[in-house]
């Protein structure tokens, strides 16, 4: 079987409400999509594809090859199914392979039965077939399958990917509640920066936000970050084509950013985090650090973003000293941010409408299983605060 060459279908998955940033990744990278759904895209391409979207993607998770649609009704004819498949031509018979799973079918209780008969079909094909069986386990850092098994409707992929690529490799210390990378960068896209202007994140933390805006202002992908992948060890790999991707991400990096980018926290050790953090994705000298109460934060004369990304506390509870907070990101917002367009990232709509002013925008993400919003602000000069909106 060979897939480097050969088209299928191709599902590149990603976390809820980050699709619509993925759709305009690939799009830019000249793949036509056949359909979007809430947690990805599918689109039609070779595996040999799928290592310039492993290397590029900001936004992604997974990218999966399909191998097989087919009908299975229950356990033992998804074995059969998967027995057919010639996966001595894909795994080396001395490799290892995890298997993972989306599964809704009403014959199993636990997913972890549908993973077992995965790979036992595999296992069991190759030791027919080259008398060894490879090894398998939950590691994800060499061939991966995934099943995707809805009632019984099956199908089985190869995960190109391997380990997530929604976390891009730089946050080697990742300070208190860190924002994942994927969900950074599609908050900086929703922002509509153009990557040349002032962009300032204060109340900063571990520094993800800002790192992102640095990488898509400088135009490093995530490639340059990472050099293990799913693709890597399935059979009829060349290491050749990723070298040579690799390559061209070197070459599109910008390296004479014209944006003023300024990251800042009252708490030292978070503005510690991010400088290791900034200095591993290779933008430390991109980023102008400030340890200092946000409303300290120095901002640039003329247009730009203004982000803050404050604690969301108990969605029910009553917290005096971070509605003292909000309200203050409102004055600061009001008083210092004129000319610039203004953001606020919550899980928190009491908390929120204490920033007292009328956010423009409400751009909706999750963060985990948190339902957050994107508060978009438009900063004019002489902006009046609305009280019916912040009771106080």
């Amino acid at each position: 079987m060979e897939v480097f060459n050969t088209p299928s279908k191709v599902i590149v998955t990603c976390y809820r409400r980050l699709s619509p940033y993925l759709q305009e990744e690939i799009k830019e990278l000249g793949f036509n999509i056949d359909r979007s759904f809430a947690t990805g895209v599918a689109l039609e391409a070779t595996v040999n594809d799928c290592i310039r979207l492993n290397l590029h993607l900001r936004c992604a998770s997974q990218v999966l090859y399909s191998l097989n649609a087919f009908q299975a009704a229950n356990p033992d004819e998804l074995y059969e199914a998967l027995s057919e498949i010639p996966w001595e031509d894909l795994i080396a018979f001395d490799g290892y392979v995890s298997v993972t799973s989306h599964v809704n079918n009403p014959t199993i209780t636990t997913p972890l039965f549908a993973n077992l008969k995965v790979k036992d079909a595999i296992t069991d094909r190759i030791k027919s077939k080259k008398g060894q069986r490879p090894d398998s386990g939950p590691d994800l850092y060499r061939t991966v399958v995934h099943l995707y098994w809805q009632d019984d409707q099956a199908e089985i992929f190869l995960d190109t990917s391997g380990e997530v690529l929604a976390k891009h490799g730089y946050r080697k210390h990742p300070g208190k509640a860190p924002m994942l990378e994927s969900l950074a960068a599609s908050v900086v896209y929703a922002t509509a920066w153009d990557g040349q202007s002032a962009f300032v994140n204060p109340m900063c933390g571990s520094g993800t936000i800002a790192i992102e805006a640095a990488l898509i202002a400088t135009n490093r992908k995530p490639g340059l970050l990472r050099m293990n992948y799913g693709f890597m060890h399935i059979l009829g790999y060349d290491e050749q084509i990723f070298f040579a991707e690799r390559r061209r991400l070197k070459d599109l990096v910008d390296k004479k950013p014209t944006a003023k980018i300024i990251a800042s926290d009252i708490a030292k050790e978070a503005v510690e985090i991010a400088r290791m953090n900034a200095k591993t994705a290779g933008v430390d000298q991109l980023i102008e650090f400030h340890v200092c109460d946000f409303a300290d934060t120095p901002l640039p004369d003329g247009p730009g973003v203004v982000i803050f990304n404050p604690e969301y506390g108990d969605r029910m509870g009553v917290h005096s000293k971070l509605e003292a907070t909000y309200g203050r990101i409102g004055d600061f917002l009001k008083q210092r941010g004129a000319g610039k367009r203004g953001y606020v990232f919550t899980g928190n709509p009491d908390l929120a409408k204490r920033i007292g002013l009328r956010a423009s925008r409400r751009i909706e993400f999750y963060n985990g299983r948190l339902d957050c919003r994107l508060l978009v602000f438009e900063l004019y000069s002489g902006t009046k605060r609305d009280i019916s909106d912040a009771p106080r």
